[in-house]
């Protein structure tokens, strides 16, 4: 499975050379001698409102509604697109021919890659899934927004990488909403869960102003340490970054 990360910015006004979109991955199923399969486009925010046909992606697989991650399709898509029931209610005015549904914990293949979706605490307005990823022996799972994850233990059991939320590396942004929790697990947080699901590889997308406001090098600096005292090799991820599992 190849990924490949089309941008790793969140929802804020900073931006950068390496984090100059919003947060989108290109997943393909590799194929004989390492060559890809046509991609899968998980997210399409805003950014990437105009950049469709640039990307060509072979279809597309939304976590959430929000923005950042749907807003890129209010023009349509030249491809099927992906969504669980409760996001195509919130971009049902969206002119987009090629529908499917995704179900909770029901794995689907799409383009040869498997998609399994959690549900994840982050928003009511917008409810967000994190995806299991599966393509031949490789198996990631990619979360971009997330306060938690439901099933947690199945969700992460055995995969060779955590791709997660890089909206704040050690400072809360969690809240509650009645008897929900919305907002942004810290990557501290994240990593401990790597850590307690024996999870030894994370990446870290949907930046923040934490990471996109820093100097160069200073929040990657940091999310490698925090990494390393919980045994797991965390990075951060940046628009154009590949990584083969």
């Amino acid at each position: 499975m190849k990924l490949t990360f089309l941008g790793t910015r969140g929802e804020i006004d900073e931006r950068t050379r390496r984090h100059g979109r919003h947060s989108s991955v290109l997943v393909s199923a590799l194929a004989g001698r390492g060559k890809s399969t046509h991609g899968v486009m998980i997210d399409c925010g805003a950014d990437w409102l105009e950049l469709l046909e640039e990307i060509k992606p072979a279809a597309i697989v939304l976590t959430h509604a929000h923005p950042d991650h749907a807003w890129g399709l209010k023009n349509g898509a030249p491809c099927p697109v992906w969504a669980t029931e409760t996001t195509w209610k919130l971009i049902e005015e969206y002119p987009i021919t090629q529908r499917c549904v995704l179900q909770i914990e029901k794995p689907v293949e799409v383009c040869g890659v498997t998609f399994e979706a959690f549900g994840v605490e982050h928003s009511v307005r917008c409810p967000a899934v994190g995806y299991r990823l599966t393509a031949g022996r490789s198996n990631a799972f990619y979360v971009p927004d997330v306060v938690a994850i439901d099933e947690r233990s199945r969700a992460l059991r055995g995969i060779h990488a955590y791709v997660g939320d890089a909206a704040t590396l050690t400072r809360s942004f969690v809240r509650k909403a009645g008897d929900a929790l919305v907002g942004h697990a810290t990557v501290r947080a994240q990593l401990g869960w790597c850590r307690a699901e024996g999870v030894n590889k994370a990446v870290f997308t949907h930046c923040g102003t934490a990471v996109v406001g820093a100097e160069e090098g200073e929040a990657e600096e940091e999310v490698r340490r925090l990494g390393l005292e919980r045994g797991v090799d965390a990075v951060i991820a940046f628009d154009g970054m590949e990584m083969v599992l």
